[in-house]
């Protein structure tokens, strides 16, 4: 099987994490804890492409994620899920920390104005991101 992600995914985010399904990359946006999971598989575009065994294990891989992102980050309040796929078709969730009065709060995270890098401190979360996805 190949897998790569889509250059626009990965031009975007940083390798955290290889999952039982999915890959774990950050969102280089310091404005919210966000990661993409990346189901690895060939021409993945819809849930429907999964198995069922697979569907269920890309929603607890996803849970996870969550629970990693409330974990690292205190101040997340809610997660919020979501695979669009409008521009980029291949299959991945996105999970993203939000909180009352976070940057695009109550509204998506999606359209809310330009990324803000990491910069220098993207190794220290990422690092912090590969040892909460330990087993």
């Amino acid at each position: 099987m190949s897998f790569a992600p889509d250059p626009r995914i990965e031009a975007a985010s940083v390798f955290v994490a290889d999952l039982p399904l999915c890959q774990v990359r950050l969102q280089d946006d310091r404005r919210w804890p966000w990661l993409v999971l990346m189901p690895r598989g060939e021409n993945l575009v819809e849930l429907a492409d999964l198995s069922a065994e697979d569907r269920g294990r890309l929603i607890e891989e996803a849970t996870r994620a969550g629970a990693v992102l409330r974990r690292l980050f205190d101040h997340v309040a809610k997660l919020n899920l979501g695979a669009l796929g409008n521009i980029v078709p291949q299959l991945h969730v996105h999970v993203v920390g939000r909180w009352p009065g976070d940057p695009a709060w109550p509204g998506p995270v999606w359209g809310a104005g330009t990324a803000e890098p990491y910069g220098a401190d993207l190794p220290a979360v990422v690092l912090r991101l590969q040892e909460a996805f330990r087993p």
